[in-house]
Formats: structure tokens, C-alpha cells, sequence
């Protein structure tokens, strides 16, 4: 009855059922797997943007396939100011969300079992993504030595002639390592080689953690370019829907890859009318609302490498950018399994390195947005356990 596509398996994992049973039993967890801001504590200008979603135009029904030029206009206006980076408007595609965008330039680049080639570790969705998009993920590894660098010389044996795309993330999830100027410059060789796009995910570009400004992959001519973001993480507004695709690229293949994409935009029309209006103030919702994030996963940052500091079981990887913190430790159990104990006996909640692909056992994910005090407390008793049980 159903598609071999979403012949997933179903069933609850072993940390799952635990957190259910510990949420039974009363006790309050600790959570270090925060991903949601709306849910972290911070300081909304709810008047503002409640009022954005309240405008008369919405009362018309206005169809345009790449979106509102108004919304549009707000996400070029949004790269000049924040990444001194000129995009035309008719470049934007507006979305429900990057999930809709990847599924857009899957769609424009693949048949059913072409091939993108996606970095490891990464962010467990890509999987889902691929299965709904019929399309084959190849993944190519991020190593690590001092710091997280793209492994080239297996992007070469990755690639066969289905390849049609490289995703990379711009800072990594979870390893929160940017793609650096003399990486970007291998890779576009690389894509122009084997005739290959790049479909950049930057929706934690702005949260680099030394607070300079990253250059976006909206800027790249090189190779046609797909760079997906949104208000999700740029302005911490996951519930408003807004994303965007915007194409860079040689003129001849961007002009043939953007009226593709609006053919498939106009196929669907997610993106409803108040959103769209509202996109101008939801940006701009971001001046504040990143510098309250920011402050946040740097101070908890220096708590975990004070706390790291008194000890020697554990490190903490080297990460540039991004909400999250990747801690190695002692490979006495797999991570799953000590994931689960950390959550029984203290009641805090990692995920395991195995959610993202590690190619080992020894690592845990952190969310940085946790609240502080909370924050602090898990890490001490996160230590306790990693750190003592290496001793056992």
C-alpha cells in the first residue's frame, strides 16, 4: 500500500523511550538538545511582530511564483547589510522553509537515483530528504585535526557520473565549522571539473563565534549555486516560515536553472500572504534577537571549557560558528549508551554522536542555547559521569 520511499523504521529509539520514562517519573530534565529559541528564554519584540502579520494587503490574493517582490526585496536588503553581498532580486525564491528548498533543487537537479554528495558528520534530516526527493546521498567526510576540514581527496572518489550536486553547510551541524575561502576555491574547481553544482545551507551563517562576518555563497559566480537560509535562525523564528533559495552561478546556467525553479515554485505556492508581508520586520527582528543568541552560546561555551578545564577525560572540538558544541570522551560504552545513563541517573539529556554520523564512538552534541544556569548545571553533572566512568 505504501512507497518503498518512506519505508522507514518507525519505532522509538532507546534514548527516546528513556526520556520518556525520566519525564514520567517527575524529574525535570536538563536539556542540552535545545534546538527550538522560541522555547530558550529570549526577549521577542512580540508588539512588532505580531503587528507584521497583520497587514490589510493580505486580504488579496497576489500569486507570484518566486514571492512577494516586497519579501524578496527584504532578503537582498538582508545580504548587503549583514554580508556586503549584492543579489538581484529575481535570484530569490521564497519557501516555506530549507527543507522546501532543498526539495526544490532536488527536484530541478535530479532523476530518481541521481546523487548529492553531503558532508560527515551532519544533520540527520539530509536522509529523510533524500528518501522523499528519490534521490541517493554519498557521503563525504569532514576530518578532524585541530580543526574540521573537507576531505577533498574522497570528494574525488565519491563522485561518479550521478553525482549532480555537493551539499555543504556553512557552518556545519553539528561541528560548527565554516567552508574557508581556499576550501571554497577547491570545491568550485572540483564542481566545475565534474560539472556539478553546490547547494550551500547557511542558516547558521550569522552565529560565528568570533563574531567576524562570513562570506555567504551567495556570492559565488564560479559554479551555479544554490544558498539556502531563513528567518528560523536568522531572526530565531521557526514558527514563521520563511526561507529562501537564492541561484548564483554563470549566466547561461542560472537563467536556465531559475526558470525551472519557478516553474516548480508555481507549481506549489507555499508561502501564504501575511507571511510574506510580514518578511520585512521578521528580518529585521534579527538585530536584536542575534545578539541575545549569540551572548548565550558564548557564555556557555566558556562555562563548559572552564568546567573542561578541571578535568582530563573529556575535550571539547575546536568549533567556529553555529548553536552547538561537539565534547569528546571516553569511548568506555557506545554513545547512545552512555547518553542514556547520563539521562537516568542525572536527569540530562546529549545526543549521541551516532545521531549525526561520527564515524566513531567518544562523542556527544551540546546545544549552546540552552539557558545558562541550566546549561552549567548539565555540564557538571555530564562530566561527573563521562569523566568518572573513564576511570571505571
Amino acid at each position: 500500500m505504501f512507497s518503498n520511499r518512506t519505508n522507514w523504521k518507525l519505532s522509538r529509539n532507546r534514548l527516546t523511550e528513556a526520556l520518556e520514562e525520566v519525564k514520567a517519573s517527575g524529574a525535570r530534565v536538563l536539556d542540552l538538545t535545545l534546538s527550538n529559541p522560541t522555547r530558550a528564554g529570549l526577549r521577542y519584540d512580540e508588539s512588532q511582530i505580531l503587528h507584521a502579520l497583520s497587514s490589510p494587503n493580505s486580504l488579496d490574493y497576489d500569486p507570484q511564483p518566486k514571492g512577494l517582490p516586497s519579501a524578496r526585496a527584504a532578503v537582498t536588503d538582508y545580504y548587503q547589510a549583514q554580508h556586503k553581498v549584492s543579489v538581484n532580486p529575481e535570484n530569490v525564491i521564497l519557501t516555506t522553509s530549507t527543507s522546501e528548498g532543498y526539495s526544490f533543487v532536488s527536484r530541478l537537479l535530479c532523476n530518481p537515483g541521481d546523487e548529492l554528495l553531503v558532508p560527515k558528520p551532519s544533520y540527520p534530516l539530509f536522509e529523510f530528504l533524500a528518501d522523499l526527493q528519490d534521490v541517493k546521498l554519498i557521503p563525504y567526510p569532514l576530518i578532524y585535526d585541530h580543526g574540521w576540514q573537507m576531505d577533498f581527496h574522497s570528494l574525488q572518489k565519491a563522485v561518479t557520473l550521478r553525482t549532480r550536486a555537493v551539499i555543504v553547510v556553512h557552518p556545519n551541524n553539528p561541528t560548527g565549522s565554516f567552508v574557508h575561502s581556499h576550501e571554497r576555491d577547491i570545491l568550485n574547481r572540483f564542481c566545475r571539473q565534474h560539472n556539478l553544482a553546490v547547494i550551500a545551507d547557511e542558516v547558521f551563517l550569522d552565529y560565528a563565534h568570533d563574531r567576524s562576518p562570513q562570506q555567504s555563497f551567495a556570492a559565488n559566480q564560479n559554479v551555479l549555486t544554490f544558498t539556502l537560509s531563513g528567518v528560523s535562525k536568522i531572526s530565531a523564528l521557526p514558527q514563521m516560515k520563511v526561507a529562501w533559495i537564492v541561484s548564483s552561478g554563470p549566466q547561461a546556467d542560472l537563467e536556465a536553472a531559475q526558470a525551472r525553479l519557478e516553474v516548480i515554485a508555481d507549481t506549489y505556492l507555499s508561502m501564504n500572504a501575511p507571511i510574506q508581508w510580514a518578511t520585512p520586520a521578521l528580518l529585521e527582528q534579527r538585530k536584536d534577537i542575534h545578539s541575545q543568541l549569540l551572548n548565550r552560546v558564548l557564555k556557555n561555551l566558556a562555562e563548559l571549557d572552564r568546567q573542561l578545564a578541571a578535568q582530563k577525560s573529556c575535550e571539547r572540538l575546536n568549533v567556529e560558528g553555529g548553536w552547538y558544541a561537539v565534547l569528546r570522551v571516553p569511548a568506555t560504552q557506545t554513545d547512545e549508551e552512555l547518553a542514556i545513563d547520563l539521562l537516568r541517573r542525572k536527569n540530562v539529556l546529549v545526543h549521541p554522536g551516532h545521531f549525526y554520523d561520527f564515524p566513531g564512538e567518544g562523542h556527544l552534541v551540546l546545544s549552546l542555547i540552552t539557558p545558562a544556569d541550566e546549561f552549567a548545571m548539565a555540564a557538571t553533572r555530564l562530566l561527573e559521569i563521562a569523566g568518572h566512568d573513564s576511570h571505571r
